[in-house]
């Protein structure tokens, strides 16, 4: 027989769990509470004399469409930063555990959010889910385990970064965008990643501040060389750099990636690191249209810093030496080489109007593809060498087309209600990425939102791979891994000096 005061006793102690755990202050924060569904409760103290906050949470995940964690939070509203050293205690847990600082819409397991995560193993992301009940998103850091991290919010905008032992905070690279509505919570989460267990972490120093407005202040461009693991969608943080970086191209062994930035190109660890100058000799104005032969020894280079200025191709051994030039006439864009190496395609304006061409990559006659009226632009190969891809105005959007290589039975690949521009098919021949502009934006200007999509060719299903800001010297030229399994790109974020 059920005891009716042992029944009470236990609803009232439930009840008093969990107004403690909504309401109680803590610190700078309003309260602290579960989230989502977990196996045991959490907890948070506050000692006001080091000025730490020690939380501890279970919960299975903080990620996919639902979140499962301990939140420490403050109601608030506006631009803001969340600064904190982040220590995770225990041991032996699953090493993707998480400390966590972090900015959500609601206190539903499936609210839009962003955070700045510190893994157990010493892994260090940007996670977001940019609306209610979607998928989560990251970009990693190439920082592993850092002494401090800082997640900002500065309207649609959230970015983290990270500091080591000794070191400046520094912008970690890449960002999400997407808009909130109204007040948010911002605070301190941690989860156990096992439902069966509860993690423990430490965030001292903690800072909470409103970003006052930047005024008339100039925004200093940051750019981030990025990869984004196609099956996945999550994106790595290989170089972050303030100012004007373009246009990755993967070499064919996979270990680098090469990219132009003020004239120049340059060559970096596919992994991070420092990049290095490659030598082009007098071409010293390359712009975002160059690429690597198939079979790995020479880079096809677009460059204006001869006669009249205007942009020409040459080749240009990968190692570095003198360019050699291909096309004579001006101005030409390289876009793609044949898969046995014998030929470039590229953008070319002849008598007013922008076609596709190609060329011997020794040089000589170039011939013209397309006379349709308007751009033809970001013509490339397909694998099997059967086809050229190229995004083209004809219909009255900026659509993807392909045609025969020598310019026959051109037809339409994509239809929809945007821009979409510079095809890249994959090695595997299996998928196509491009790059997708609103409908209401002409050309492809830097400095936009845009997305990073993909196309199953067996089927023609496309799919997001990414949001973000960005648009020309994102994603201009072939810049898949020689696997198929990763593409390369570069975003871009416009920041007060302050930052």
């Amino acid at each position: 027989m059920i005891n009716p005061l042992r029944s009470l006793l236990c609803c009232l102690l439930l009840s008093h769990t969990l107004f403690a755990q909504t309401s109680t202050p803590t610190g700078m924060f309003e309260g602290h509470q579960d989230v989502g569904t977990v196996l045991h409760a959490g907890s948070a103290t506050f000692d006001s004399s080091t000025r730490a906050y020690t939380v501890t949470g279970s919960g299975e995940n903080m990620w996919g469409t639902q979140d499962a964690f301990h939140f420490v939070w403050k109601k608030i509203s506006g631009d803001v930063t969340l600064t904190a050293d982040i220590q995770i205690l225990s041991e032996g847990g699953d090493p993707h555990r998480k400390a966590a600082l972090m900015i959500r819409q609601s206190l539903d397991a499936d609210s839009a959010y962003a955070d700045a995560a510190l893994h157990g193993d010493g892994l260090t992301s940007l996670q977001f889910r940019d609306e209610k009940g979607g998928a989560t998103h990251e970009v990693q850091s190439s920082v592993s385990g850092p002494r401090r991290l800082r997640l900002t919010k500065r309207g649609e905008d959230f970015y983290m970064s990270v500091a080591g032992p000794g070191e400046e905070l520094r912008i970690a690279g890449g960002s999400a965008r997407f808009a909130l509505q109204g007040s948010f919570y911002i605070g301190l989460g941690v989860c156990a990643h096992n439902k069966d267990r509860t993690e423990k972490a430490v965030f001292s120093n903690v800072e909470l501040k409103e970003i006052p407005p930047s005024g008339d202040a100039k925004p200093v461009l940051h750019s981030t060389l990025e990869t984004i693991t196609v099956s996945s969608t999550d994106r790595k943080s290989v170089y972050v750099v303030p100012e004007h970086i373009e246009a990755p191209n993967w070499t064919p062994d996979g270990t680098s990636l090469i990219f132009n930035s003020k004239g120049r190109l340059h060559r970096i660890p596919a992994t991070g690191g420092k990049p290095d100058v490659i030598d082009t000799g007098f071409a010293i104005r390359c712009n975002n249209d160059h690429g690597i032969s198939p079979d790995g020894t020479m880079l096809a280079i677009s460059d204006g810093s001869q006669e009249d200025k205007r942009s020409r191709i040459y080749v240009v051994p990968i190692s570095g030496g003198t360019p050699r030039r291909v096309t004579e006439s001006a101005p030409s864009y390289w876009h793609g080489w044949s898969p046995d190496g014998k030929t470039l395609t590229f953008c070319g304006q002849r008598d007013g109007e922008f076609d596709i061409y190609t060329i011997p990559v020794e040089g000589g006659k170039e011939t013209r593809l397309t006379s349709a009226k308007g751009l033809d632009d970001g013509p490339e190969y397909s694998p099997d060498g059967k086809y050229i891809y190229f995004n083209s105005e004809r219909s009255g959007r900026m659509q993807i087309w392909r045609m025969h290589t020598d310019g026959s039975e051109q037809e339409q690949v994509t239809s929809d209600d945007y821009n979409n521009w510079f095809p890249h098919l994959s090695p595997d021949g299996r998928s196509m990425a491009f790059l997708t502009y609103g409908k209401e934006v002409t050309g492809h200007p830097a400095n936009k939102d845009v997305m990073l999509r993909l196309m199953s060719l067996s089927d023609q299903k496309i799919r997001v791979l990414a949001k973000l800001f960005g648009g020309q010297g994102t994603i201009n030229v072939p810049s898949w891994s020689p696997d198929s399994r990763r593409i390369a790109f570069v975003s871009y974020q416009l920041l007060p000096p302050s930052n």
